[in-house]
């Protein structure tokens, strides 16, 4: 079969590798349907390997090269022999964490949070950009028939955003700052105007995505961070001058969540969404002085996808509002990587097709 494998920095080949041989009692075979690029893939070809293992992975076993693609839809092939609640020709969206059921975090219900989780497509055998790929029964998540393959695929991104959004305890009537406006940040933006903010602001100093998030029609400033003061305008632009109730970081960039700091009123909430990849100088005096509460988020809670695909299906959530490509794998590297890592790009969400 056909698959995208990251070998390591820069480095990603398209494979023909052996289909898979044997479905778990508990795992099912899948057909990959289409997969996003996400951020996470985008460090690793341009700095990694980061998370994806070198060595056998202490839970999975899996090693370089890998198999990308954990934000992927697909239909179920094939089901082992202990798999009820999911048949033949049921359409997915792929909660991509694997991890021990029974340790610490799971037995509390916070998966996500286990030192030796790994993630399809990232540390274990199979991943999106493969045209087969095996994976859990509790990997399954079935879509109905108002969600289509592409939104499917778009859900594990969602949860991160979502996540952001419930840490930022964004509810109607909440002003907002958004810094940094890729995929996670703009879905953060439609998850706040889904849940009724009453004012959303976004910073971004890249021109196309701020047209991008002008196009999804939701947010009541879109900011230069660039060419403007950030922090003032949001000042005059809320009650009193006190700021916002919320600011959630999306860029992993120090002065960005700085700029949330300032930003938000006293008693505030920011939440850091975006992963910084180096450690940021930031003052907690100004925290301990305005008395905010900081939140950080990794991953989400594996729950989240009921929750996010009835959003889609209602039409609350267009997520595919995001897609601004769809490629082939045989382009995964030029219409794909390279055009993500421009710091000058169009691009904002770019979909796979491998089969």
């Amino acid at each position: 079969m056909r698959a995208v494998r990251y070998y390591g920095k820069e480095d990603i080949r398209i494979d023909q590798v052996a289909e898979p041989a044997t479905v778990g009692d508990t795992q099912l075979l899948v057909r990959p349907l289409t997969c996003g690029i996400c951020g996470t893939d985008l460090h690793e070809f341009a700095a990694g390997p980061i998370v994806t293992p070198s060595k056998p992975h202490s839970f999975t076993g899996a090693v370089l090269p890998q198999i990308f693609g954990h934000e992927f839809s697909a239909e179920v092939l094939e089901v082992g022999r202990n798999v009820s609640r999911i048949k033949k020709g049921d359409r997915l969206s792929i909660q991509p964490l694997v991890m021990p059921l029974d340790d610490y975090y799971s037995r509390r219900g916070l998966h996500h949070l286990s030192p030796r989780m790994g993630c399809v497509g990232l540390s274990w055998a199979w991943g999106g950009m493969g045209e087969y790929a095996v994976i859990n029964d509790y990997n399954a998540v079935v879509i109905p028939d108002e969600v289509s393959d592409e939104q499917a695929a778009l859900i594990e991104p969602a949860a991160v955003a979502l996540y952001g959004v419930d840490r930022a305890r964004v509810s109607g009537g909440t002003t907002v700052l958004v810094t940094g406006a890729g995929p996670i940040g703009a879905l953060v933006v439609l998850f706040c105007a889904a849940m009724g903010a009453g004012k959303i602001f976004v910073s971004e100093p890249n021109e196309n995505r701020r047209r991008h998030i002008e196009r999804l029609g939701v947010a009541t400033a879109i900011l230069d961070p660039g060419t403007m003061d950030v922090v003032q305008y949001i000042k005059d632009h809320t009650e009193e001058g006190v700021g916002v109730d919320s600011a959630i970081e999306c860029s992993g960039i120090e002065a960005a969540l700085n700029t949330c700091v300032e930003a938000v009123r006293s008693q505030g909430v920011v939440t850091q969404t975006g992963l910084h990849i180096r450690k940021a100088t930031v003052d907690p005096a100004l925290w301990a002085y305005k008395d905010i509460t900081i939140e950080a988020t990794w991953c989400y809670p594996i729950t989240s996808w009921s929750r996010v695909i009835n959003m889609i299906a209602s039409g609350r959530l267009p997520v595919e509002k995001l897609v601004t490509s769809r490629i082939d794998a045989t382009d995964v590297v030029e219409k794909g990587f390279r055009p993500l890592l421009d710091p000058r790009g169009t691009e904002m969400k770019v979909m796979v097709a491998v089969g």
